[in-house]
């Protein structure tokens, strides 16, 4: 640490081998250039016990020592950047250093950087392993369970208005098409937990008139299944509660089947019902002819 250029205290000078390309008037960029120096100084080496040699005299703290100690005087971005160049490079030992300081400083559930970064390391140490498939085992998290997964919908859809202003614009919509209508068939291609119909029940109950004969037809999904933690039936004994508290008569059908699969037999359409099809955030993920033959977006258009 004689050298002058090396020195910690050094904030302003440039190192022997010149500034690299890095703004030398940078105090954190300085940081960068130091720990890149005392990673790539030839007459360190690191002995398999993790000591270090200088001149043949072993030493310690170790070199690993010595970067973690520089490394922690870095911000999570800059170490990143310090980790990129080193798996660049393929430095090992250096992206090893950084990535165990890394490990120590992001989360998954932490800050919104503390998350990225967590997902950014996992990519560097695929990238310098080959091992993404491996990781990606690792890191998979396991299925949350039908009451937590519940939990969480109900949230999204208490704080995004999005998800509200979908559902409340679609029966604003159906019961403006069907004010004039005695038999109303509602088929919904992802009913989920059937929420959107309680509403819609409600408003057809106080109609002028007297309430409608409601046919509703849910298909089902498997995560919506598990989120319900049971079959469509718990959404059919849900409906027909609420319809026979409003004095609605009701009818549910359930198709528990993926949207793609879906064909005329599997929805009961009868002569003398209108008919209204929601299927929101649906077709955006729906096959088409970049995906299959079968373009099954356009075969649920043309059956709708």
């Amino acid at each position: 640490m004689s050298n002058p250029h090396r020195s910690y205290d050094n904030t302003c000078g440039s190192p022997v081998s010149g500034c690299s390309g890095v703004d030398c008037g940078n105090g954190k960029k300085h940081v960068l250039r130091e720990l890149k120096n005392k990673l790539l100084r030839p007459e360190f080496d690191i002995d398999d016990c993790g000591s270090c040699s200088f001149n043949g005299v072993v030493s310690k703290p170790s070199r690993r020592n010595q970067v973690s100690d520089i490394a922690s005087r870095l911000d999570l971005k800059e170490l990143l950047d310090a980790c990129a160049e080193a798996v660049e490079e393929a430095d090992i030992s250096t992206a090893e250093v950084l990535m165990n300081v890394l490990e120590q400083r992001v989360s998954v559930s932490g800050e919104p950087m503390q998350r990225l970064s967590a997902y950014l390391l996992e990519g560097l140490r695929a990238r310098l392993l080959s091992s993404g498939s491996i990781i990606y085992k690792k890191l998979k998290c396991n299925e949350p369970t039908s009451s937590e997964l519940l939990s969480n919908m109900q949230v999204l859809y208490h704080i995004c208005p999005y998800y509200k202003f979908a559902y409340m614009s679609a029966n604003v919509v159906i019961l403006e098409a069907m004010k004039n209508e005695n038999r109303i068939h509602i088929i919904d291609f992802q009913i989920a937990q059937g929420s959107q119909w309680m509403f819609l029940i409600h408003d057809l109950a106080h109609r002028r008139g007297g309430p409608t004969f409601v046919h509703i037809t849910g298909i089902d999904d498997s995560q919506s299944a598990h989120a319900r933690g049971g079959g469509l039936q718990l959404v059919g004994e849900k409906l027909s509660s609420i319809a026979e508290s409003y004095g609605v008569p009701f009818e549910f059908h359930g198709a528990a089947l993926s949207g793609c699969k879906v064909k005329l037999e599997h929805l009961r359409v009868r002569h003398g019902e209108a008919l209204a099809v929601n299927f929101p955030y649906m077709l955006h993920h729906m096959p088409d002819e970049s995906v299959s033959t079968m373009n099954h977006r356009d075969r649920l258009l043309r059956l709708v």
